[in-house]
């Protein structure tokens, strides 16, 4: 009687493709004979390439699940009774491709430069109207000394010995199913093919130098923290002739003394003496723009918001401007004089109010 398939890769007859597939990769692991050199592992493994080379076929699998048979000529299969998708995974366990040969390494061309990063502090007034700053960074740029060759002045970049300038090191690796080339990149000269000889001895045959610099970021009005700005070409100086990167400044607005921001409102405390909100004036206040005239009504009740209208942070699309709004707190002497005592005595009785009457209190409805 012939051998169960399914007890062969351990897995269930109701088994999932990718069930059968993931007990096909680890046994192969275990019982390839490059990996295991016990005695019998070679026939398992063979054992284990048939039985996964049937069950990952559907026709194959549809006709041994019916009778328990297979058709087992040699060279039915296109590779040793192996289906095509059998003989990917086989790639896929061994070198941890996708089904195609290893290979195909690049030499390594022009690469750009790295972006770097500034953190620009702002205070409200600089957000409210935008800014231009001055920022030194240092970045690096081409070696003054060589012109980024790298190379010491007079010499210039040989052939690399290790690959013979082809950029790419290739090796045999020994299967059951055969030898395999595997071609990756030389590490000498980082597929370039060339190495210096001579370094630059400002470089240090890198190409690349630190360089200090000041550039002009223009801030645009309406900014928050979080936002950032992105300066094309002041990144680090790429390799082999390669592009910069760029330059992001992260932008953050310091906490104001007095001020607080809501999206684009501005929102400011004051306070008043309460004779003034009873008979209303105009006051001079702090804008993000200077100062301002804002007129309090006679009347005015403690704590009343007004508004300036247009006197907050511009929308940084350019859709309008927010407003400042303005919460007025009323203060009280603590102490009064005889007098003042008298006047307000006065003015409770013009307002038909007992000054003298206990626990007077009302409810507003």
């Amino acid at each position: 009687m012939a051998e169960d398939l399914y007890k062969v890769l351990g897995v269930d007859r109701n088994a999932s493709e990718a069930e059968i597939k993931k007990a096909y990769r680890q046994l192969a692991r275990q019982y390839h004979p490059d990996v295991n050199k016990d005695p019998g592992a070679e026939a398992k493994f063979k054992e284990i390439q048939k039985a996964y080379g049937i069950l990952s076929d559907a026709q194959k699998k549809a006709n041994y699940d019916q009778f328990g048979v297979t058709d087992d000529q040699p060279g039915a299969s296109g590779f040793g009774g192996f289906s095509a998708e059998s003989m990917e995974d086989i790639f896929d366990t061994f070198f941890g491709g996708s089904g195609r040969r290893p290979g195909g390494a690049q030499r390594q061309g022009p690469r750009q430069g790295e972006d770097l990063r500034y953190d620009l502090e702002l205070n409200l007034e600089d957000v409210a109207k935008g800014v231009a700053k001055e920022l030194d960074i240092f970045h690096l740029e081409h070696c003054g000394t060589c012109s980024g060759s790298g190379s010491k002045a007079g010499s210039s970049k040989v052939t690399c010995s290790q690959c013979k300038g082809s950029g790419q090191i290739r090796t045999v690796q020994r299967t059951m199913l055969g030898n395999f080339s595997q071609v990756t990149t030389c590490h000498s000269c980082g597929g370039s093919g060339q190495v210096i000889k001579d370094p630059c001895p400002s470089c240090f045959g890198k190409g690349l130098e630190k360089k200090k610099k000041r550039i002009r970021v223009d801030v645009p009005a309406g900014v928050e923290t979080g936002n950032k700005l992105r300066v094309s070409r002041e990144g680090n100086y790429g390799e082999n002739g390669g592009p910069a990167g760029d330059l992001y400044v992260f932008i953050s607005v310091k906490e104001h003394d007095y001020f607080e921001r809501h999206d684009h409102d501005i929102y400011l405390e004051i306070e008043v003496p309460f004779t003034q909100l009873i008979l209303g004036t105009d006051v001079e206040i702090p804008t993000v723009d200077g100062h301002a005239m804002l007129k309090i009504p006679e009347g005015t009740q403690p704590s009343t918001i007004l508004r300036l209208k247009g006197k907050g942070i511009p929308n940084l699309r350019g859709f309008g401007r927010g407003d400042q709004h303005v919460k007025v707190l009323a203060t009280f002497p603590q102490k009064l004089s005889s007098k003042e005592k008298t006047l307000v005595e006065e003015l409770a009785v013009l307002q038909g109010v007992d000054p003298k009457k206990k626990g007077i209190f009302s409810i507003k409805r």
